[in-house]
């Protein structure tokens, strides 16, 4: 197990960072300790109002390779490939490569799985450069991730796509207790995403049986049922879709033909968890990373980004903390399968939440809780037990517990009659669909906390 508590020895890889990326006064303390000379580390001065309040324009800021540029939180963990899953998620048995104490905070370097997964040729050079990425722009961390993966035996038909880092021991929590997870600063490492539909996935997706799904015909089919060519059981040349878009000025850039269409960037991370399988092996059906789970992981909320508050109820000692699948960019739904799928540079605050203290939402203390500087988002899934006993998707039964969740929540901490709570959700509040393409769905709501005054 890796640490890099303040009382123990500093990286000094990352100390160079550090120094090169002049941080002033903390940064020569980290430097300092890092040759010797004994000094504690200064809690960040980073706040999530204060990084909510940044524009989208300062959002990409050049290339962050692995341990280069600002280094923002009291500790650092970059996706190295020994330490990393690949299409999995961390169980409660896991190891963690990094232990930190409650109310610190932990700068991540992420790596996207687009560009590096196996129908792209698993050589994010070669695809990227395609696409006018110059060799020095693709981050060394993913070209190493795809070519010297070895943790798990890669099955693109089965694994899911994304690449998980951590997972990160916060000491103190027990299973019982919520881990708040404050994102206090998101920045692209790249200037680049990639926005990917494949064969029998996402909101149109032909059947398992090879038929159009109910309400669409099979000519309506995405990608265009006539071009899938999975019977091949060659990734590359199963003709899958993958968009390639620029970030440009704050906003991501697609081209069709002579056309360029030009939306704002909303970056974050769509996947944000805790260990909660216990499966003892590495690539149980219940750790995939695709669906979102009671412990959070794959659950794809486009409001969870730099100042968003995420609540998320422990189930292993430590709380197993870990994040993937970083967006630029994501509407409602995801329907086409991905998001603007790029590589961000997280900080975040982790802190340990018992019961009776005030200091969650009671809704978390048995599912995940969301909140913004402006609402507070209950969650509602299909089937929040992971793979266990099949896959629900019904969108139905997720919009029945985001309810459920947000009439709990108002009841038991805003002090609402059950009944006038139902009546106000209905007039005022907004539910939408989160996903539709993780095979557990979701449904989130946004509740303004000007309303309840």
């Amino acid at each position: 197990m890796t640490t890099t508590d303040p009382h123990q020895a500093i990286d000094p890889v990352r100390a160079a960072a550090v120094i090169k990326s002049g941080v002033g006064r903390r940064g020569l303390l980290l430097a300092a300790a890092a040759m010797g000379a004994g000094s504690s580390l200064a809690a960040a001065s980073v706040t999530p109002a204060a990084a909510h309040s940044r524009s989208r324009g300062d959002f990409y800021e050049g290339v962050l390779q692995p341990g280069k540029g600002r280094i923002r939180g009291d500790h650092y963990l970059p996706s190295r490939t020994p330490d990393v899953l690949w299409g999995y998620v961390p169980t409660v048995h896991a190891t963690p490569v990094l232990s930190m104490r409650s109310g610190r905070t932990v700068t991540i370097d992420s790596v996207s799985h687009e560009g590096i997964l196996e129908d792209q040729g698993r050589d994010p050079v070669s695809w990227l450069g395609g696409h006018g990425v110059r060799k020095r722009d693709v981050l060394t961390d993913a070209i190493d991730i795809a070519a010297h993966y070895r943790r798990t035996a890669r099955n693109f038909d089965v694994d899911g796509p994304h690449v998980v880092t951590g997972p990160i021991r916060v000491e103190g929590a027990k299973p019982g207790d919520v881990l708040k997870v404050e994102t206090l600063d998101l920045r692209a490492r790249v200037p680049y995403g990639v926005v990917s539909s494949r064969h029998g996935k996402g909101a149109l997706a032909i059947t398992a049986a090879g038929t159009a799904p109910a309400g669409i015909t099979i000519d309506e089919v995405m990608p265009p049922h006539d071009t899938d060519n999975r019977a091949s059981g060659i990734p590359t040349e199963y003709h899958n879709v993958s968009v390639f878009t620029a970030v440009q000025g704050g906003h991501g850039v697609m081209r069709s033909g002579r056309r360029a269409l030009r939306f704002p960037l909303n970056p974050f991370f769509g996947m944000l968890g805790v260990a909660f399988s216990e499966a003892s092996g590495l690539t149980d059906a219940s750790a995939n990373s695709i669906p979102p789970t009671l412990g959070g992981g794959n659950i794809d909320i486009r409001h969870l980004g730099a100042g968003s508050t995420f609540y998320l109820p422990v189930f292993a000692d430590g709380a197993l903390f870990y994040v993937g699948d970083p967006h630029h960019a994501m509407g409602d739904g995801e329907v086409a399968l991905t998001a603007m799928e790029g590589s961000l540079r997280g900080t975040f605050r982790l802190t340990v939440c018992k019961k009776g203290s005030g200091d969650a939402p009671s809704v978390a203390f048995r599912y995940p809780f969301a909140e913004t500087s402006d609402a507070w988002i209950p969650i509602g899934l299909s089937d929040p037990d992971g793979s266990v006993g099949g896959q629900g998707s019904d969108l139905n039964i997720a919009m029945r517990r985001a309810v459920v969740n947000a009439l709990d929540f108002l009841e038991h901490d805003k002090g609402l009659s059950r009944a006038v709570a139902y009546a106000y959700l209905s007039a005022a509040a907004n539910f939408s669909v989160t996903q539709v393409v993780d095979r557990t769905t979701g449904v989130h709501g946004l509740i303004r906390k000007s309303d309840l005054r």
